[in-house]
């Protein structure tokens, strides 16, 4: 092959890898992704508060240019009946704030988020039965929003009575050998749930 034709397709493909490179480093816009929650939580906000879900998660943006984040929130579907959790407030336990918007960078951001119900006079009580929680994430010059995860969660009858009576919560911990949610109930949710917070185990 002659010289000169081989140096033409070395230079072009040299043009080829420095336009991708150009382009996901400055122009690919990417989309906002999250890891597995490790805890994800049913129960009162407060001591006898509304129903709440809370989770804690590393959000990251697939763009090196990052991405922010206009709004999240949760919809729990249990058979025909779905809900919407979309009061979000987000942060450590000395540091909560109302969601508002957050840059996300490539590298994360891991936080709690608390989803609650809208102010608008909602009622709404946890039934026993297989859920599908889902949650969303609004960002910034997109229309539609984009879907984080999709997870199936099992509550049982026991649990769900001591949820609404009591006033209970429950908690459901990831298992990372099964791939499954295991769920247990808390009697004093708030209070455990500080301390873990205060202690860093959510970390």
């Amino acid at each position: 092959m002659d010289i000169q034709i081989v140096s033409i397709i070395i230079s072009a493909l040299a043009l080829i890898i420095s336009f991708l490179t150009a382009w996901f480093s400055l122009f690919h816009r990417g989309t906002i992704k999250m890891t597995q929650p490790t805890i994800i939580f049913f129960g009162p906000d407060g001591t006898s508060g509304p129903p709440k879900v809370f989770l804690r998660t590393l959000l990251f943006s697939t763009a090196k240019k990052g991405q922010i984040v206009e709004n999240m929130y949760v919809k729990l579907q249990r058979g025909e009946t779905t809900q919407n959790f979309n009061i979000w407030v987000y942060g450590d336990k000395d540091s909560l704030a109302r969601g508002s918007g957050i840059f996300v960078s490539r590298e994360g951001i891991a936080s709690n988020h608390h989803f609650l119900l809208p102010k608008d006079g909602t009622v709404y009580e946890f039934l026993p039965g297989e859920y599908v929680f889902t949650v969303f994430a609004s960002l910034l010059g997109k229309k539609r929003p984009v879907l984080l995860l999709t997870q199936r969660l099992y509550l049982s009858k026991e649990f769900a009575d001591e949820l609404n009576k009591e006033k209970s919560g429950i908690y459901f911990d990831w298992g990372p050998d099964s791939k499954s949610y295991h769920s247990h109930l808390d009697k004093n949710p708030n209070k455990s749930l500080s301390v873990m917070l205060r202690k860093g185990t959510l970390e």
